[in-house]
């Protein structure tokens, strides 16, 4: 008889582009969350909290760098004639599919703000996961290019509340309607064209990673990476080419120069001329509000990758510079985005409802301030209230229940008490700041032992032991000075 073979035992890893997060990169995100919040709050804007799966139909095809609706993301059918479903690439598509759903109860414009996580199912890479969080806040209904201008100013906020300081960073504003007249101008305008026009799109978009020679790369025939992976291009000319490289050099030292120069390049389109007189208008209204360019510049660069972008886009460039992963110089980049897409709820209604809204990406912008060195990298842990006999837990279920009454985190330890040792190296490892000890003498006696574990733990770096000595870090006092000393002895830790 054969020998029937173990089911092998499954890896302990997480899938490939995927993390784990602990509880101080839990902690920080929670904190940053809330300031976002704070300031789209602020701004007028209301929570909302949409489904995390949505119908493939329902997020549309507008996924950067694919064709298919359901490449790209992570897709399933139930049954063979059921709607596909998806998990969410973003939280835009989402915002159209609810807002015309319930159009008719909501108030015209519609202003609102989500948190939460995203799925794409595109090739990771350092720094680079496949599930990550968003912060999004959108204005549906106004066509004003003031709804635009509010969203730049309040991205600016935004990054200044979390700790970017001012100088680090830049929010970078264009018009995809001058983008649009570009490609009129160049012969690409044609709905026959549509495919060219989204390769030339994404091959924009990634100027910052490329380089001027990668784009005109994917501008012409196509480009190979490094690992040999090929991009078809979008098969523009020579003459072609240059009209577009000339539009995303069209940067110049003040806005009104830089506008000059993009209605040159579009003279002759409506649609062009149009996005022009827009930015410049933007500018104006950003100018009054005290936002001048030293926060918000006009750049032809910026475009952004997706395809339900309509007219004018934005993105915030933190400019501090970091070392890559081979240890070359680089600017950080991108971690906020957004723009103006006037046909996205049209898909479900019918009728064209102008939207504009940003998208920040959290995780990046965590690891932007932990490079600057303004998070901290650790959490403080919880009062560790120690066993000596494991008969008189209720004892000690009493002390960390006065603890967690009075406002301060606090816990048993439940591991195996025989050790004392063990109990400590556990706080130790909690960053626990305080632990409690009540043996027998100390019930006996109406005292507590209470040790402060920050303080012992740099004495024991530095200290002499005539140093050592005169400052103490466990004190005895009396069981009903519980609350008041580990009180004080977190005040003074802070």
């Amino acid at each position: 008889m054969a020998k029937v073979k173990k089911a092998p035992r499954p890896k302990a890893q997480a899938p490939k582009g995927f993390r784990d997060y602990f509880g101080a990169e839990v902690t920080e995100r929670a904190e940053m969350l809330q300031k976002i919040a704070g300031v789209y709050h602020r701004y007028g804007f209301d929570a909302l909290e949409s489904s995390a799966v949505e119908t493939v139909e329902a997020l549309g095809k507008f996924l950067p760098d694919v064709d298919r609706p359901n490449e790209g993301v992570f897709a399933w059918q139930e049954d063979d004639d059921a709607d596909w479903l998806a998990l969410r690439y973003d939280l835009t598509a989402p915002l159209a599919r609810v807002y015309a759903q319930n159009r008719n109860d909501l108030p015209t414009p519609y202003r609102r703000y989500a948190m939460g996580p995203v799925w794409r199912n595109e090739k990771p890479g350092p720094g680079r996961y496949r599930q990550f969080y968003q912060c999004d806040a959108d204005t549906v209904g106004a066509g004003s290019v003031a709804a635009d201008a509010e969203i730049c100013a309040m991205l600016s906020d935004t990054l200044e509340v979390v700790g970017i300081e001012r100088g680090d960073y830049i929010v970078r504003v264009n018009n995809r309607k001058v983008l649009n007249g570009v490609m009129e101008v160049c012969g690409i305008a044609g709905d026959d064209k549509e495919a060219e026009r989204g390769i030339v799109l994404r091959a924009i978009d990634k100027l910052d990673r490329l380089g001027e020679d990668g784009v005109r790369l994917l501008l012409g025939e196509g480009r190979k990476d490094e690992s040999g992976d090929y991009t078809k291009g979008a098969g523009l000319s020579a003459e072609q080419a240059e009209i577009v490289m000339g539009f995303m050099s069209a940067k110049r030292e003040s806005g009104a120069a830089t506008a000059a120069r993009l209605s040159e390049l579009v003279k002759g389109s409506v649609i062009g001329e149009a996005g022009v007189s827009e930015l410049l208008t933007i500018a104006e209204l950003l100018e009054a509000q005290g936002y001048g360019s030293d926060r918000i510049e006009i750049d032809p660069s910026v475009v952004r990758g997706l395809g339900y972008y309509t007219g004018p886009v934005f993105e915030a460039e933190l400019t501090f510079e970091i070392q890559d992963e081979k240890g070359r110089p680089r600017n950080f980049g991108s971690v906020a985005g957004g723009g103006r897409y006037d046909d996205l709820v049209k898909r479900f209604t019918g009728q064209e409802v102008p939207a504009t809204g940003v998208s920040i990406g959290v995780d990046r912008l965590l690891a932007a301030l932990q490079m600057k060195g303004r998070l901290e990298s650790h959490s403080v842990g919880p009062v560790v209230v120690t066993v000596m006999d494991k008969n008189r837990m209720a004892d000690y279920q009493t002390m960390v229940s006065e603890l967690r009454n009075a406002g301060i985190r606090a816990e048993v330890y439940l591991g195996n008490p025989k050790n004392f040792g063990n109990q400590l190296k556990y706080a130790d490892k909690r960053n626990s700041p305080i632990a409690i000890i009540e043996g027998g003498d100390e019930k006996e006696n109406g005292v507590i032992q209470i040790k402060d574990l920050i303080l012992g733990a740099k004495i024991a770096e530095s200290a002499t032991l005539e140093e050592w000595k005169d400052r103490p870090s466990q004190y005895e006092v009396p069981r009903g000075d519980l609350v008041a000393k580990v009180r004080e002895i977190l005040e003074s830790q802070a």
